[in-house]
């Protein structure tokens, strides 16, 4: 250190000027260079005593040591040497190294702590440039592979511990919440489609006739609280309370899941409970399975959708029409006199059979819903009428990170990063690690 220091300023007396950001740097790889020859000396294990020379081996005989064997793995503080003994089953042939488990290394080449730092990155970036960052902002160097390799890892094993959860959930009944009472708790519920590899989609209908699908759906849904409104009445989420889940998984594998995040938020202990979504069919089936006490609302904006896409059908390429058409019967919607809106939607006079038909969709829509779209309702009683919030997790969750140009993803690895943003997002990345380390 004290020579580089010296090179450092001979070179300032040369040139007349200070480079802060070299030193800086140059000092963090000094550093980096004298913490792990600390580290390597830490990690030398001398042979284990005449006591310890045995193990039992999982095929139910005994482990000898043989001797000590060094590797090299990637800390924190760079490469570094690990010598430690070696144990063999004479028995079964398999060989093991206690000390690697102790360590958590095992069949790894990576240390608890570049692996943490590369699941973080791959969760919030692509692959590659989460490889830039490791470099520039921790100084170690790694390939692309390796950073999503190990945020696949990381999900999938923090997937595994959300299924053993949920698991547990089905085999009993979930104690209740303990804890203060939550004036308003919300469940929202949608569905976006993610780009994914050939293989993924054979024998999928796309959304085209005749065409085979490109994409497949990840269902999230997400949790929050509301204790307050404003002034004019309308709800105020509160701050930091909302977390995520989601995957590519069935209809019914995601209500299990969402019922966990539900319960695990307190759903046990609000005073009113809420669930949110567009118009599709899953999340309605859902909800009275999992949520039969719940108040449900139509996504107002969805449905708003609706009307106008009945208003370009009725008046193709008429702006004017259109937005002339939407002032007129949207204040049925906007009123919650649906069954007003039904009437009236089937007694228009459709031109052709195939309108008729679209027509008559759209007002089965609005029929089927129609408790769930009291809007002024729902108003009175400061609840959110729009799905905003699920919305927006769509596309800080999902798209933000697995729709960006030219990505395609497997359902596996896709999977084990929505589980990882989602760790992330939640605020249990940190727990995810703190309770590997006590297990």
């Amino acid at each position: 250190m004290s020579r580089l220091l010296q090179r450092i300023f001979q070179d300032r007396r040369k040139s007349g000027r200070l480079d802060l950001e070299a030193i800086e740097m140059a000092m963090r790889s000094a550093l980096h260079q004298a913490g792990a020859a600390a580290l390597s000396h830490l990690l030398q294990c001398d042979p284990p005593p005449t006591e310890e020379r045995e193990r039992p081996c999982s095929c139910g005989q005994t482990a000898h040591y043989r001797e000590l064997r060094s590797r090299r793995i990637l800390t924190a503080v760079g490469e570094v040497e690990l010598v430690r003994p070696y144990y063999l089953c004479s028995s079964c042939g398999q060989g093991q190294f206690p000390f690697d488990a102790e360590l958590e290394v095992e069949h790894k080449d990576l240390s608890p702590g570049v692996r943490r730092m590369l699941s973080l990155v791959g969760a919030a970036a692509p692959f590659d440039q989460g490889r830039q960052q490791i470099e520039l902002l921790a100084g170690l160097k790694v390939t692309t592979k390796a950073v999503e390799r190990t945020a696949e890892a990381t999900g999938a094993d923090l997937a595994l511990v959300e299924r053993r959860e949920i698991q547990r959930a089905q085999q009993a009944d979930l104690p209740l919440g303990v804890g203060a009472p939550l004036p308003v708790l919300y469940v929202q519920m949608d569905g976006t489609g993610i780009p994914v590899v050939r293989k993924e989609t054979e024998d999928r209908a796309g959304k085209r006739e005749g065409q085979s699908a490109h994409t497949r759906e990840v269902k999230l849904g997400c949790v929050f609280t509301q204790t307050k409104w404003h002034g004019e009445g309308y709800a105020l989420r509160d701050p930091d309370s909302t977390t995520y889940t989601g995957a590519i998984e069935t209809a019914s594998e995601f209500g299990q899941r969402i019922y966990q995040e539900a319960w695990e938020r307190g759903w046990s202990r609000a005073q009113k409970k809420v669930v949110m979504g567009d118009g599709a069919e899953w999340i309605w089936n859902l909800t009275e399975l999992h949520f039969p006490d719940a108040v449900q609302i139509v996504d107002l904006y969805h449905a708003r959708q609706h009307l106008w896409h009945l208003a370009r059908l009725l008046y193709p390429g008429d702006d004017v029409g259109q937005k002339r058409w939407i002032l007129r019967h949207q204040p049925k919607l906007d009123d919650g006199n649906i069954e007003k809106l039904v009437r009236f939607l089937r007694s228009l006079d459709a031109s052709t059979p195939e309108l008729a038909g679209k027509i008559e969709t759209e007002a089965a829509y609005f029929e089927r819903n129609a408790a769930r779209m009291r809007y002024p309702k729902f108003r009175r009683q400061h609840l959110f009428v729009g799905s905003g919030v699920i919305e927006a997790g769509c596309k800080t969750v999902i798209a933000a990170r697995l729709k960006q140009s030219g990505m395609f993803w497997t359902v596996r690895g896709a999977n084990a990063i929505i589980t990882l943003r989602c760790s992330y997002l939640n605020g249990r990345f940190e727990n995810y690690w703190e309770n590997r380390r006590s297990a």
